[in-house]
């Protein structure tokens, strides 16, 4: 008797949604608290924590209808065995169009473009729902209809450029990688990988935001000496329109070796008090680049991803496997896909770990910000950004530690007041 694949798969994943639907409702319990956590009394506002709440609250209970949702599309779409019910039709309608079927390139095409298609209307109501009803009764939402509809388009355009290109690659190098298989697609995603994050920058992101210089000034001054004594080779400074669509705020930083550049959202230095705040902010992303933490993140994606390519290359040619989830061929896509949901259970596990790991690096950060003497700056940009984002001011510890890559503000600000005792 065959190992009942598709069933484990199914089993674990309703198990895993029953497991973070009951960390959901922890934290929902701490999303009702009705006062602030002491570190924060007399730091953020009645007011700010009550529309903190509220939205928290909302966002909450959207969750909940979300993942309620997408666990019964899912466990439906695996068990009644719809996709390989829809790999059929894909090839049919190939064949309608007097294209050759048993192309695998044709075929997993025409089958992506079928997801795509399907996923943008699933997904679709829930986006329309979260954007113009939660975020706009919040004060978020800065973006027309059009706008949203503009930007989807857009993506899906980009998707139909890039992605048969890929797709054929990724088919090719399996049905010919032979023994190295492995090393050659964890080869080829590490170049696709380095290729775009060089152009999307470049090319992609300024086809849905406009970048434009930032202007010169004392925040530009404070930033670019603060770059300068760090050594840190900045090339370009730039604002980002964020506010076109949202009034949250970021900032983050891209590019390889001595071509460094750092974009602000204009909403940023909007919401900081100022000019200190601001460069704290950019003082503790720095500090991510002096501690290599953006490198040694970079080292162990290319690890877990040459582990999962090593995984995929074992399981690849399991008849059984592919059988279990209705299949009688063995399409490269398929394979992969299937493999993807029979390592949820070490995905799981590796993401808790990788968020560990992240939250250590902010602490680290916080802490380097703090050396350059933006402690109290700092201190005051995180409060600031946390009550005009409306984050959530009380946390459950099991949510928090499992969810998130960055530490609750109360963990940040009470590592930031300590006196130091330790040297990095």
């Amino acid at each position: 008797m065959a190992f009942p694949y598709l069933e484990s798969v199914v089993g674990f994943m309703i198990l895993m949604y029953i497991f973070e639907t009951y960390l959901d409702l922890r934290q929902h319990a701490a999303l009702k608290l009705p006062t602030l956590p002491k570190p924060l009394e007399g730091v953020i506002s009645q007011e700010k924590f009550k529309k903190s709440q509220a939205y928290s609250l909302d966002k909450s209970n959207f969750h909940f209808v979300h993942e309620f949702v997408t666990i019964l599309m899912d466990s439906a779409i695996l068990y009644f065995r719809i996709l390989p019910w829809f790999w059929k039709i894909s090839g049919d309608f190939l064949i309608y169009l007097g294209l050759n079927a048993e192309n695998e390139i044709f075929h997993t095409l025409a089958f992506l473009a079928g997801v795509m298609v399907w996923s943008q209307i699933t997904d679709l109501p829930f986006s329309l729902y979260s954007t113009f009803v939660i975020e706009s009764r919040h004060g978020f939402n800065k973006q027309t209809v059009w706008l949203f509809f503009r930007d989807m388009i857009k993506g899906i355009a980009l998707a139909i450029v890039i992605g048969p290109p890929i797709v054929a690659a990724i088919i090719v190098i399996v049905q010919k990688g032979g023994p190295y298989l492995a090393i050659y697609l964890w080869g080829f995603m590490l170049v696709l990988s380095l290729v775009m994050m060089t152009l999307y920058p470049i090319l992609i992101a300024p086809l849905f935001n406009k970048f434009t210089p930032l202007p010169e000034g004392e925040l530009r001054s404070k930033i670019e000496n603060l770059a300068s004594s760090l050594k840190f080779p900045l090339k370009k400074l730039f604002v980002v329109d964020g506010s076109t669509r949202s009034s949250h705020s970021n900032a983050y930083m891209y590019g390889f070796f001595k071509n460094k550049r750092i974009v602000l959202y204009d909403t940023l230095i909007q919401q900081c008090k100022n000019d200190e705040e601001v460069v704290a902010v950019i003082a503790h992303e720095l500090g991510h680049w002096k501690l290599n933490h953006t490198m040694y993140s970079f080292i162990a994606v290319q690890i877990l991803t040459l582990l999962q390519f090593g995984g995929y290359t074992l399981v690849r040619n399991s008849k059984d496997l592919f059988q279990s989830f209705g299949f009688d061929t063995q399409p490269v896509l398929i394979g992969l896909i299937i493999f993807q949901h029979t390592v949820i259970p070490l995905q799981h596990l590796v993401s808790f770990g990788l968020n560990l790991v992240s939250r250590a690096f902010e602490f680290q950060a916080d802490a380097f910000a703090k050396k350059l003497g933006y402690a109290a700056a700092l201190r005051a940009g995180l409060v600031k950004l946390q009550e005009e984002n409306l984050s959530a001011m009380n946390t459950d510890p099991w949510y928090s530690a499992y969810h998130y890559s960055h530490p609750p503000l109360v963990e940040r600000l009470t590592a930031i007041d300590e006196h130091d005792k330790k040297t990095d």
